[in-house]
């Protein structure tokens, strides 16, 4: 459980920092570990699930309920349309321009 709990405060961060570095429209979706099946718009390779194209939707690993904006796409919640807003899970409080939605902070 401490583990999980780390990964997710882990993805959480490099998420937090991708978004601080490279503006939201320019932002490449990135492979992740994968944890049963890939999203639609990813694919499998090794223990990963890679983005199929350039135009893959962001994705994040499901846990409990997807934020607005998401849906659920095999084990992941994928991001409904290319506006939908950036999105990380959850760990105590969100940081300041986020709010709560689901299990997961949403950029506001």
């Amino acid at each position: 459980m401490r583990i999980a709990r780390l990964r997710v405060c882990l993805a959480a961060i490099g998420m937090l920092a991708a978004q601080l570095v490279v503006p939201q429209l320019a932002r490449a979706q990135m492979p992740m570990e994968k944890h049963g099946s890939c999203p639609s718009g990813y694919h499998q390779s090794g223990n990963y699930c890679t983005p199929s194209s350039g135009s893959s939707l962001p994705a994040l690993q499901k846990i409990g309920s997807c934020p607005s904006g998401y849906h659920q796409s095999g084990d992941y919640c994928l991001a409904s349309s290319s506006s939908s807003k950036p999105a990380m899970p959850k760990s105590g409080s969100c940081p300041s321009g986020y709010h709560q939605s689901g299990d997961y902070c949403l950029k506001s």
